[in-house]
Parts: C-alpha cells; sequence; structure tokens
C-alpha cells in the first residue's frame, strides 16, 4: 500500500483550526496597492475562513490537519 501523502499546494494555503476548520489567506491583496483604501488593505491581510461547502474538499488534500 503507498503511503498517503499531504498536497504540498494546499498545505501552504490552509492551516487548521481547533473546530475542524481550515483557515486560508485572502486575494487581491497585491496588485495596485495604491489604489485601495487602506481599511480594504487591512481587512485582506487578515485570514479567512474556509466556507463549510469547500471544508471537505481541503480535508481530503490534507489527511494528516
Amino acid at each position: 500500500m503507498p503511503k498517503m501523502k499531504s498536497n504540498r499546494g494546499a498545505a501552504k494555503r490552509f492551516r487548521a483550526k481547533g473546530n475542524g476548520g481550515f483557515k486560508r489567506g485572502q486575494s487581491h491583496l497585491a496588485p495596485f496597492p495604491k489604489e485601495k483604501v487602506p481599511e480594504r488593505k487591512r481587512q485582506l491581510g487578515r485570514p479567512a475562513e474556509v466556507a463549510e461547502s469547500d471544508a471537505k474538499s481541503v480535508r481530503r488534500l490534507l489527511p494528516f490537519s
């Protein structure tokens, strides 16, 4: 039986939370930062939670978390 392996791309993008969910970084922060309002940039810098409908897919990619 081959070893189970975590998907390395997903491992770099998601972190497991204590309640069984996952947290993720937010997009749309990098390009053109001058055009964005400071409040929006602050909010995009904070981690967000993966939606419950997508958590099942992430759990399959990260079997050890």
